[in-house]
């Protein structure tokens, strides 16, 4: 299956040049996201993941059903403030600025395998801080996967080491 032609550009937005790749025209094809979900999931399906971790907001929506389809927990990894309980956070830097991830301290337990699931690698920026965020609460990172990956922002570069599946690339 063609993936791409699921996926609606949107030129110039979120500001000039940019051209945004919008999943909610693959989510909203329940054949299709179903399609896409069982497509990373055998893609991964060997790693003995424990849990799949999932960054916010849109890591969710690949992160949550994989790990249905695994059999497995999922953690979400929220933005700072998000989460009731006690965290350990992590800060990273966008575009224009920083920002913080944080993490639940009893969500992941020493030595558990984690698979990241996001929609999108581009920079590597909010992997490389979920990745901080699982190796400090003794998770093992086993793999990252992910709808679509930007290949022309080199955001592997920042993940080195780690066991990276994309279902496509532009």
């Amino acid at each position: 299956m063609n993936y791409k032609d699921y996926i609606r550009i949107i030129p110039d937005y979120p500001q000039p040049g940019i051209r945004f790749k919008d999943i909610t025209t693959l989510t909203n094809n329940g054949p299709v996201y179903a399609h896409a979900i069982d497509a990373i999931r055998q893609a991964v399906a060997d790693k003995q993941i424990d849990l799949v971790a999932g960054p916010e907001a849109r890591g969710f929506i690949i992160g949550a059903p994989l790990a249905v389809t695994l059999g497995v927990g999922f953690v979400p990894i929220r933005k700072s403030g998000k989460l009731p309980g006690e965290v350990i956070e992590a800060s990273y830097d966008l575009e224009y600025g920083n920002d913080k991830l944080a993490i639940h301290k009893d969500a992941i337990k020493p030595g558990q395998r984690v698979l990241i699931a996001d929609d999108l690698l581009a920079t590597g920026g909010t992997i490389a801080t979920t990745i901080n965020l699982i190796r400090q609460l003794g998770g093992e990172v086993v793999g990252a996967a992910f709808l679509i990956e930007l290949g022309y922002l080199d955001g592997r570069k920042k993940l080195d080491g780690i066991d990276i599946f994309s279902l496509m690339t532009y």
